[in-house]
């Protein structure tokens, strides 16, 4: 597995945690999360920088999933889907140096891992609008 893709499982999970309990970024608490997990300095900036930056642009970006979901409320999407729609479409939206295709396919493969099948072609299909958009 990538050194990306890991910060970026490990974005999803620390920003599964602040959608949970709606809290402000506060890295004093991250830095717990760290001393268990045997990862490299890039992968904790990026994971930080991946975290921050879609807590920061989060208005935008709920924005940009609702407007690209039909049908679904952003209420109705589960926590690890929407927390994994918003990490991939700060992604889209903010970091013109990673390929939409590459956002995109990263999570649709964490996905795999951390979702259903199910919710797989409904990430697809929402993050397509999004790139689609961005461009």
């Amino acid at each position: 597995m990538s050194r990306r893709r890991k910060a970026r499982q490990y974005a999803l999970q620390l920003l599964f945690r602040l959608d949970i309990t709606r809290e402000n970024i506060n890295w004093a608490d991250f830095n717990e999360f760290w001393e268990d997990i045997q990862a490299t300095e890039d992968v904790i900036s990026f994971a930080k920088e991946l975290v921050k930056g879609t807590w920061d642009n989060l208005e935008r970006i709920d924005n940009e999933i609702r407007n690209s979901s039909s049908h679904w409320t952003l209420e109705r999407i589960n926590n690890v889907d929407r927390s994994l729609l918003r990490l991939a479409a700060f992604e889209l939206l903010y970091r013109n140096d990673i390929p939409a295709s590459v956002s995109i396919n990263e999570a649709l493969e964490i996905a795999k891992k951390f979702s259903s099948m199910e919710s797989i072609s409904f990430i697809n299909g929402i993050l397509d609008n999004i790139a689609k958009k961005a461009v």
